[in-house]
């Protein structure tokens, strides 16, 4: 096993500066001072060691040009990727690195501030049906948007989707076009999980509470649609029976650990957190964080615990401004094997997660130099594949040619 080869870190990254969100931080790899004084409810939930796990990735631009890419998903057969890009976008990429033209039939989004075309994932029948999942920044009312998601079928030779159906649309649209969430993912029973945001306003934000509204909420439908009849609040008057779990800021990030659904999301200035999903529960926003408004000020009353609302099971601060994440499971980094890989935006790279007994035991922070991570996703032959989300944005693969 992995575990063994960690050693602590010795060279450590210059401070880097950089903008998420409106507030600068400026972080180095020793992770830098806190905003604020809060101490965790438990010791394991922050600042877990950073070690080393003796693998010195190699990075090669596979596809560039790509504007503000924001979800990739993996082609069976090598038959590439799909990449969205934010301005309402999707793209198919070869596996020599050829984009394609934009792929027709993508629905309209409203492309301002952190909205347009969002995440994309396969259906697990995609070999059959050829059905893809997208999340979106979709029109509603009078200059409005709310998180969409919605299933199309994928053409044979990758140049259209067809039959574009919502499946879900966040109630009601927000004037504010932040703070979409919006990841996309399976369960293996049958469930498609949406994540969403709660708009980041001081009014929006309070409606991460509501279960009236679908800000700040994790979404588990049928994957035609339907909401399971085991959901949490189905028959609970005034409650959308959709909503799987609530109390979230901004959940960019999403995947399933041995069938239960793990999350992470963004904090304000400080709070950023991995969450354990559990049915019906209330992840605590905005009423506890770890963090602080980005003017300095507290949010809420300042706590970080109340009865009734869960603990994150770790949170960074300063952030890591967490994006796309993933579970690694491939034979070409046998040192990170079960660990989750999680995209930063702030200061960017990667941040690996060693996870044991369902706590974060050990951190490591890769590829720095990359920027801005937006997702990260495992290639059939176990190497590692990153956008970055920029004007001009790339997919980049990632192997152990480096390893020690």
């Amino acid at each position: 096993m992995h575990r063994s080869m960690h050693r602590p870190t010795t060279t450590l990254l210059a401070a880097a500066t950089t903008l998420c969100g409106g507030a600068a931080f400026a972080q180095d790899f020793e992770r830098g001072p806190r905003n604020t004084d809060i101490p965790p409810a438990h010791p394991w939930q922050f600042r877990a060691p950073l070690e080393d796990s003796g693998v010195d990735p190699a990075d090669e631009v596979l596809a560039g040009d790509l504007v503000h890419p924001w979800g990739i998903a993996v082609l069976p057969d090598e038959a590439g990727y799909l990449v969205t890009e934010r301005p309402g976008r999707l793209r198919h990429v070869a596996m020599d690195g050829t984009l394609s033209d934009p792929i027709s039939g993508v629905p309209e989004v409203v492309a301002e501030r952190q909205g347009g075309l969002l995440d994309v994932a396969l259906s697990p029948d995609f070999a059959e049906s050829r059905r893809i999942y997208m999340t979106y920044a979709k029109p509603v009312g009078d200059g409005q948007s709310a998180t969409a998601a919605a299933y199309a079928t994928l053409s044979e030779d990758m140049g259209a989707i067809e039959d574009v159906t919502d499946i879900f649309v966040q109630e009601p649209g927000a004037t504010a076009p932040m703070h979409f969430g919006s990841r996309v993912l399976f369960d293996d029973d049958g469930h498609v999980y949406v994540t969403t945001g709660e708009h980041f306003t001081e009014r929006y934000r309070q409606y991460a509470q509501d279960l009236d509204k679908t800000y700040g909420k994790t979404i588990r439908l049928t994957l035609d649609g339907e909401v399971p009849q085991d959901n949490p609040f189905v028959g609970e008057d005034g409650a959308v029976e959709s909503i799987w779990s609530y109390g979230h800021r901004n959940i960019q990030g999403a995947e399933m650990i041995d069938g239960t659904l793990w999350v992470i999301e963004h904090g304000p200035a400080g709070g950023d957190e991995l969450n354990m999903v559990e049915p019906g529960a209330n992840y605590g926003w905005p009423v506890i964080t770890y963090g602080e408004n980005y003017d300095g000020s507290t949010v809420a009353d300042g706590a970080a615990q109340q009865e009734g609302m869960e603990q994150p099971v770790y949170f960074w601060d300063p952030v890591i401004a967490p994006a796309g994440m993933v579970r690694y499971e491939g034979d070409a980094f046998p040192e990170w094997q079960g660990d989750l890989l999680v995209g930063s935006l702030t200061p960017g790279g990667i941040v690996r997660l060693e996870l044991e007994d369902g706590r974060v035991a050990a951190e490591e922070r890769l590829l720095f130099e990359l920027g801005r991570v937006r997702d990260v996703a495992v290639d059939a032959d176990g190497s590692v594949l990153a956008i970055t989300d920029f004007e001009n944005g790339q997919l980049v693969r990632i192997t152990p040619e480096g390893s020690s």
